[in-house]
């Protein structure tokens, strides 16, 4: 899927109904179109929605490599998941006349979070987040999915997947012996432990 469907439609419809500030979560393991769904809803919405990825979170290289966990990035404690639930529940409580919330964004080119990258305006009616772990409940996800009007799982072929990941390394500096090891090492455990909450989402959205 690269345009929303009349499935999607309909329960974006509902989400925009009723004035009050909606947070939807798109859900699924590395590579499963996670970001190209949530560009694909925000190119058809329009200015009523923003987007505010879960990457934005992940713990800088630095701190990374102080705690052992470098060769581990992108596993759930490599990421600050208090400081992602405290900017969820800011998205929550933000009124028409609050100020401007602040988000991070995560660059690739730089394979770091960037602080205040993302403005939130307070009209904004709609904000769709993506991430891996909105519906972990180990490690301190366990109240994101709470603070979220709606998840859905982003699906897709596996080994479709896999290449899409390893073309990202190799596209991102990485060789491609290094980028296939990245993916059987670490990416590939992390989407088995992603696949096992897909029973908590609302909805299942497959990306082939």
């Amino acid at each position: 899927m690269t345009t929303p469907q009349p499935a999607e439609w309909a329960r974006i419809d509902a989400l925009l109904a009723g004035g009050r500030r909606k947070l939807l979560g798109l859900v699924g393991p590395p590579g499963a179109g996670k970001s190209t769904l949530s560009a694909s809803l925000l190119a058809a919405i329009g200015p009523r929605a923003q987007g505010v990825p879960m990457d934005g979170f992940h713990l800088a290289n630095v701190e990374l490599q102080r705690l052992g966990r470098t060769a581990r990035k992108g596993a759930p404690d490599t990421f600050d998941c208090a400081g992602y639930i405290a900017l969820l529940q800011r998205l929550r409580a933000q009124g028409p006349a609050d100020p401007i919330v602040y988000a991070p964004e995560f660059r690739r080119e730089l394979e770091e979070p960037v602080a205040g990258a993302i403005a939130v305006l307070p009209q904004t009616q709609l904000v769709i987040t993506e991430g891996n772990y909105l519906l972990h409940d180990g490690d301190g996800w366990a109240g994101v999915a709470g603070l979220l009007d709606e998840v859905w799982y982003v699906d897709i072929d596996d080994a479709l997947r896999e290449e899409r990941l390893v073309r990202r390394h190799y596209q991102f500096g990485r060789s491609e012996e290094a980028a296939r090891a990245w993916v059987t090492s670490t990416d590939m455990p992390n989407a088995r432990l992603i696949a096992a909450t897909r029973a908590r989402a609302q909805h299942a959205v497959r990306m082939d």
